[in-house]
């Protein structure tokens, strides 16, 4: 732990103990899962694809599903980290009633976390565009694989992973796409694209969420986008101490109680640990 830091450690475990805590994370906390992130200190510009894109056609959905079946086969390896184990900690002690997660690794749930909101859905799920039918992540794997033999091979190891299971490829000409086995409709991973809204019913949920803590923990998200941010808003107005961690500025730092500018694993564990005697 960065000793410029510990004086702010100390304010957040003064906020944080004995309140009910909710946790809100981003993908700076599954970095050290070896997963990258959008916006972090270091990361490149990205420009994922679009929801309206996604939906423009064949030629989208090719691109997109040639890259995510590359980068599958690498996400699918990662393993939580001590971040994701200090939140999982702190619920088993009950410091912590919930996390809400712009997350889509689903890395939580694996950590042992029970109370988690996937706000932005999870990787590990596809859904029919047309029908609605979902179907699991894994099988549709197995499918792109028999339709596109030796193509992860082909990309080679070097190929850059992208965040949300994507990867970096030049060319995806001539690979095949695998449709709705129920209507033969397209497949799209069930996750928020950018430009997607989501569902109202897991929003709402997640302002409960918040609702019935006394605290809000904000975990690796630089809040760029209203679908975290708001809920960082509607704490503060509420009333609620909001402790920020994350490396670098976030758009919600002017509302923050207490800001930690340092790594998501090491902080939330020195959080889990002293935490975790206080209740």
């Amino acid at each position: 732990m960065d000793t410029l830091e510990a004086p702010a450690i100390d304010q957040a475990l003064d906020v944080l103990a004995r309140r009910p805590i909710v946790a809100l994370t981003g993908a700076g906390l599954s970095t050290d899962s070896g997963i990258p992130d959008y916006r972090g200190p270091g990361s490149p510009r990205r420009t994922p694809m679009t929801y309206q894109e996604f939906l423009s056609g064949e030629d989208a959905q090719r691109r997109y599903w040639a890259r995510s079946h590359v980068g599958w086969a690498r996400m699918a390896q990662a393993e939580p980290n001590a971040g994701h184990h200090a939140l999982a900690a702190l619920e088993r002690c009950g410091a912590l009633k919930g996390v809400i997660t712009q997350n889509v690794d689903g890395l939580h749930t694996a950590a042992g976390n029970r109370a988690v909101i996937d706000l932005h859905g999870r990787i590990a799920d596809v859904v029919c565009v047309r029908c609605r039918r979902r179907s699991s992540r894994a099988e549709l794997q197995r499918r792109l694989a028999e339709l596109n033999p030796g193509f992860i091979e082909a990309a080679g190891a070097a190929v850059e992973a992208a965040p949300d299971g994507d990867a970096e490829l030049a060319a995806v000409d001539g690979f095949r796409l695998a449709w709705c086995t129920g209507c033969g409709g397209p497949l799209k991973p069930d996750v928020v694209f950018f430009g997607e809204n989501v569902p109202r019913d897991r929003v709402e949920r997640a302002y409960a969420m918040v609702d019935a803590a006394a605290a809000l923990l904000v975990a690796g998200s630089s809040l760029a986008v209203m679908s975290g941010l708001r809920f960082v808003r509607h704490a503060h107005e509420a009333g609620l101490p909001v402790v920020i961690v994350n490396r670098g500025p976030t758009r919600g730092d002017d509302l923050a109680t207490v800001r930690v500018d340092a790594g998501c694993s090491e902080t939330l564990s020195a959080l889990a640990a002293a935490l975790g005697t206080a209740q």
